[in-house]
């Protein structure tokens, strides 16, 4: 695709990416369903399936975990439909999973209708939905105050002092790694399964059919070095497959930080409890199953931070029509999907390079 094809790919809101997904799946011949959320029907997690029931490993692309980052997901998706229905062929079964937390997308939030992170909230059972990691207690005042957001508030210097205090892995574990005792602040995991989660765990089964290999490739930004990718394989299963993921996408692309839990400070990722990619691994015990975390890099980890605690204070401390709640949504949206051209050019490119490498993968040596 050219520079300003893949520009083009890019949508202004939730509601104009949705009609562009559902429209593009169509070109593909592919078979759509749509899962509303709760009883707002304009809000609902669409899925694609092209292929279904042939030969063949299974490829799962979803987007839109995090809400707004399906501004970057959709995207991909929409530019690889597009490459496909350019070649008028797929090879394999392909399953597309459009905006997990549409709620998020579309009202500019990472969090879900309750303030969920959703990618906390796949715990194994109800008795996960609680505690939290000591220092986030500890944090909480500094996270999640009970103001509206404010520019003149010197939170990076305040996060560089617990840094410094800390240090950079246990700030991210803590921080990050899932709380389920603070329903306001930051990264709660929710008191039980979201309508979302219920949706990909009643469901996923039949979007993969019998497949006995499945790759999942779940799309995030905000991580990283500015639009490097990295696989992130969070998962015991995933790291012991290195070799594998290493030949199929190239090593540069690849971090299994459970192959060296003691190197954590060039880590990108961090152990997030009730993940996705835990849940998909133990439904799926008897298929040769992969998901990797593709994470894409934006303005780094504390200015992320910084836009994602002024858009949760907006949220509850200040009016729909404030500037300040204006400011940090928009704020919000740059940090997870930047308006530079470069940025939004490279990370298309590697994204949908990265997703043809994936159904194009050897499995034959497993």
């Amino acid at each position: 695709m050219k520079p300003a094809d893949l520009l083009n790919c890019f949508s202004p809101d939730y509601f104009v990416a949705k009609d562009r997904f559902i429209q593009a799946a169509q070109n593909c011949d592919a078979i759509l369903q749509s899962f509303p959320i709760g009883d707002d029907s304009d809000l609902s997690i669409d899925v694609a399936t092209i292929n279904g029931g042939s030969r063949g490993h299974t490829t799962v692309i979803s987007s839109g975990l995090h809400g707004v980052e399906g501004f970057f997901g959709s995207a991909v998706q929409l530019a690889f439909l597009s490459q496909i229905a350019e070649q008028n062929a797929a090879a394999s079964p392909i399953v597309l999973i459009h905006a997990i937390n549409p709620f998020g997308f579309a009202n500019l939030r990472r969090w879900n209708e309750n303030n969920v992170d959703l990618n906390r909230n796949f715990c194994q059972s109800n008795d996960d939905f609680r505690g939290s990691p000591p220092a986030y207690a500890d944090l909480n005042s500094l996270l999640n105050p009970q103001t509206p957001p404010s520019p003149f508030e010197p939170f990076l210097a305040k996060a560089a002092l617990q840094i410094l205090h800390r240090g950079m892995p246990a700030i991210k574990q803590a921080v990050a790694g899932g709380q389920y005792d603070f329903p306001a602040g930051m990264f709660f995991g929710g008191s039980e399964r979201s309508a979302s989660t219920k949706i990909i765990q009643q469901n996923y089964g039949n979007w993969i059919g019998e497949s006995q290999n499945v790759i999942h490739m779940d799309l995030h930004t905000g991580l990283g070095k500015r639009a490097a990718c990295k696989l992130l394989l969070e998962e015991t299963r995933d790291a012991e497959s290195y070799p594998w993921y290493a030949k199929t996408f190239g090593e540069q692309y690849v971090e299994a930080s459970r192959l060296h839990p003691n190197d954590a400070a060039d880590r990108t990722a961090y152990q997030a409890s009730g993940s996705l990619g835990s849940w998909l691994h133990k439904a799926n015990p008897n298929r040769n199953f992969r998901f990797a975390l593709a994470e894409f890099g934006t303005y780094g980890l504390v200015k992320v931070l910084a836009a994602l605690r002024a858009e949760n204070r907006a949220h509850f401390h200040a009016n729909a029509s404030d500037s300040r709640y204006q400011r940090a949504k928009s704020n919000l949206v740059e940090h997870f999907c930047p308006a530079g051209p470069a940025w939004r050019s490279e990370v298309i490119e590697k994204a949908t390079q990265i997703i043809h490498q994936a159904t194009d993968a050897d499995w034959s040596d497993l």
